[in-house]
């Protein structure tokens, strides 16, 4: 795999399947700048984690639920040589609590929307002219389990309708960023549970999970598909939604009307 000296930025990559994309790519031999919001102290460790591997680490800060957290964040990048090579749009606001839609103040429909769509669109708008000058890019967005199928998800649906939204964007801005070498695409990871999120394929292969059909899922399953979409010779990859689920579908098991 041909990514050594590759500049990734991975938005929300201070834990979790942020953490793991990270840990994965660095492997690999890229370059990496860690977004956090509020997660200082493990982006710091994870930083200097990273640093065996021999690579350029390099730590952000910023709000991505407001236009100006991603406006700051996107000016850190250009000034990074440029831009970066590949963009990991991970970040995303999720509320565990399930209610309603008319259960929603207005606020938190605004942030959901801005930390899981807006956000990730404008990202993109800002890293999309330095990989059209390198004639090459990858863009990656994060989904959820099924989101291509935009079917419904009562009590979760604000975050799904900005998700499925993002299905759209991804596959529209894939159409008209091929002929510069850049491609975009989702990755849906499925019921991945807490600290399943930062664990290898090895540490769980003991373990039984009836929902998933198996094993449980990982951070490693998704980091590996992550890691397989960036290489030199996926360029014929693009605009696709790929679903990381072990089988699970998290919308049926998780519809409760009661």
């Amino acid at each position: 795999m041909k990514l050594t000296g590759k500049k990734v930025l991975i938005t929300g990559s201070a834990k979790g399947l942020g953490r793991r994309t990270a840990i994965e790519l660095a492997k690999h031999g890229c370059n990496l700048m860690l977004h956090y919001y509020t997660s200082k102290q493990e982006a710091e460790e994870l930083k200097q984690e990273l640093q065996q591997y021999g690579v350029e680490v390099r730590l952000a800060q910023g709000n991505l639920t407001s236009p100006e957290g991603v406006n700051e964040l996107g000016l850190e990048v250009n000034e990074w040589d440029g831009g970066v090579d590949i963009l990991i749009n991970n970040a995303g606001p999720f509320i565990r609590e399930r209610k309603l839609f008319q259960q929603y103040e207005p606020e938190l429909i605004t942030s959901l929307i801005q930390g899981n769509l807006v956000s990730a669109m404008l990202l993109d708008h800002h890293v999309l002219p330095y990989m059209r000058r390198m004639r090459w890019g990858r863009i990656i967005h994060f989904g959820f389990g099924h989101a291509n199928e935009a079917r419904a998800w009562p009590q979760r649906a604000v975050y799904a309708a900005a998700k499925t939204a993002l299905v759209s964007f991804t596959k529209s801005l894939a159409v008209e960023e091929a002929p510069y070498g850049i491609t975009v695409n989702m990755i849906g990871p499925g019921d991945i549970k807490g600290h399943y999120k930062e664990k290898s394929i090895d540490d769980v292969q003991h373990d039984y999970d009836e929902e998933q059909l198996g094993r449980p899922g990982t951070g490693e399953d998704v980091a590996r598909v992550i890691a397989f979409l960036c290489e030199e010779k996926s360029s014929f990859l693009t605009g696709n939604i790929i679903d990381v689920t072990g089988g699970f579908d998290p919308i049926r098991a998780n519809i409760n009307q009661k």
